[in-house]
């Protein structure tokens, strides 16, 4: 038994190879798996074919081929999956070894299902959270600690 290259901890068989070889995809995040696995195994047509119409035309299929030839996969890591219908975002990091260096690519993708399978629309390279809001505390606010106190004679002492 060979374990999947996507990192799931189950063998190719149970995992991605029945979605690249035409079981749609149950969920996004199924689908990114399959197409990480894809990837790292050369299948180019199942990469094509899980991608949007609309965007296939903007691929360079070759420089894809070269990637994929040149890269040896060391795994995914899915952060975060998100589904709301139609539509869902997976968040992860792809890691390779590429000319002798360990390479990650970071990726908030966006997926659409048509016809009862997933597609890959498009995503945001090294997505960055939203800043961190934090309210000022004047010196005669009640404290945020929830002290019951002035901030200047709590925390802010």
């Amino acid at each position: 038994m060979s374990l999947c290259p996507c990192s799931s901890g189950r063998s190719l068989v149970e995992c991605c190879q029945p979605v690249i070889d035409g079981v749609p995809a149950p969920s996004a995040e199924s689908l990114m798996r399959a197409r990480y696995t894809a990837f790292v195994s050369g299948r180019m047509d199942f990469l094509d074919r899980t991608l949007a119409p609309e965007k296939r035309d903007d691929v360079d299929h070759a420089e894809v081929e070269a990637s994929a030839r040149e890269a040896q996969g060391l795994g995914l890591d899915v952060r975060a999956s998100q589904q709301d219908g139609d539509t869902a975002t997976v968040e992860y990091v792809a890691r390779f070894r590429l000319h002798g260096q360990q390479v990650a690519h970071h990726e908030l993708a966006r997926f659409r299902r048509e016809g009862g399978e997933w597609l890959y629309v498009d995503g945001d390279v090294n997505p960055k959270a939203a800043p961190r809001v934090a309210a000022k505390v004047g010196r005669n606010d009640p404290c945020p600690c929830g002290s019951g106190q002035k901030y200047k004679k709590c925390c802010g002492a």
